[in-house]
């Protein structure tokens, strides 16, 4: 059985999945409202938040995706993390 996690990894994942939601539907609704100024205005500020988000993630409980920024070339660290199921 994994280790249960801090509070604070919940928190922050959770934050960090309703920003990611927010920023889907803006990608999808910014493709058919390209020019909406306040649409993009909002995709970015969700957008730089998301990225904040998920580097506070990764720097305290490790890689949340394959692609994340902690890969130094030093290692391969993504399956030190765990996994979705696990916590």
């Amino acid at each position: 059985m994994a280790e249960a996690m801090p509070r604070e990894f919940y928190q922050i994942l959770h934050e960090l999945q309703a920003v990611d939601f927010v920023v889907n539907d803006l990608v999808l609704y910014l493709d058919t409202h390209p020019e909406d100024q306040q649409a993009l205005s909002q995709f970015n500020q969700f957008q730089r938040r998301k990225q904040t988000l998920a580097q506070q993630f990764e720097a305290s409980f490790g890689i949340l995706s394959g692609s994340g920024a902690h890969h130094t070339g030093q290692r391969w660290a993504w399956t030190e993390s765990p996994w979705p199921w696990q916590v």
